[in-house]
């Protein structure tokens, strides 16, 4: 984990409410894809962890909706405003985990903290593919920036506005994708869903509230066969088999 102070480079809405941020600054606490950041907003005690997408030498980027007074400041600052963050939380996902072949299911902003590993697993010669849940079109983010990637993406959408109709399980029922490890971020009903109809091994990426972001408070407890674990300092990423839903 390091502290410091990062220069927004851009702040755009790239779907009805949803931002997507650019943030420059030292990058060198990030190590997996689906780790996140803790950042302080002007006016709050809180601060506002958010999963990082992509990250280079220069900055990183987050993807983050409006559902508070918290995110609709960020949502207002502008080029060149500076934020104090915390950078290199949690642990991300293993790429390592996968042999050949991985299939990668995301809904609504989990296509954010599932980025960076797709890319990773890509760059090493996995073969990926991605299915892509959210409710509706005009909540669709992160489609075409996959598919630049090269993996095989698949879109899924509640009421059928676009790609096929359905959620992530009908996809994955329909294509029967071959795979060899699972990785899955997204709301939790839906992870439960999948981690029951999935065979094989693989990951979960879970979101809790947080105060803290960093393991002091407690307050993003979830519950496994091991016993509580925090959310935000022994996840937010854990094995299929860890989880008690």
């Amino acid at each position: 984990m390091k502290q410091g102070t990062y220069s927004i480079s851009a702040n755009v809405e790239i779907a009805s409410g949803i931002f997507r941020m650019r943030l420059e600054g030292d990058t060198s606490a990030f190590l997996r894809g689906g780790q996140f950041v803790d950042i302080a907003v002007p006016g709050f005690f809180l601060r506002r962890p958010l999963a990082v997408r992509e990250w280079d030498d220069k900055g990183f980027d987050v993807v983050y909706k409006v559902v508070g007074e918290g995110t609709a400041i960020l949502s207002g600052l502008k080029e060149g405003e500076r934020l104090e963050v915390l950078t290199g939380l949690g642990n991300g996902f293993d790429a390592r985990a996968c042999r050949s072949s991985a299939l990668v299911v995301c809904g609504g902003l989990g296509a954010s903290p599932a980025f960076s590993l797709v890319k990773e697993l890509l760059r090493t010669g996995r073969k990926v593919t991605v299915i892509l849940g959210f409710n509706r079109a005009t909540e669709v983010v992160l489609f075409k920036e996959y598919q630049a990637l090269g993996a095989d993406v698949h879109l899924v959408t509640v009421d059928g506005s676009a790609g096929l109709k359905g959620f992530v399980t009908d996809a994955v029922n329909l294509l029967s994708p071959e795979y060899d490890y699972f990785y899955t971020c997204g709301p939790k009903v839906m992870m439960k869903a999948l981690c029951g109809q999935l065979e094989g091994p693989g990951e979960v990426s879970l979101e809790e509230r947080m105060g803290c972001g960093c393991g002091i408070c407690y307050g993003c407890t979830c519950h496994t066969v091991s016993g509580p674990k925090r959310v935000c300092a022994d996840g937010p990423v854990f094995k299929k088999e860890e989880v008690i839903w």
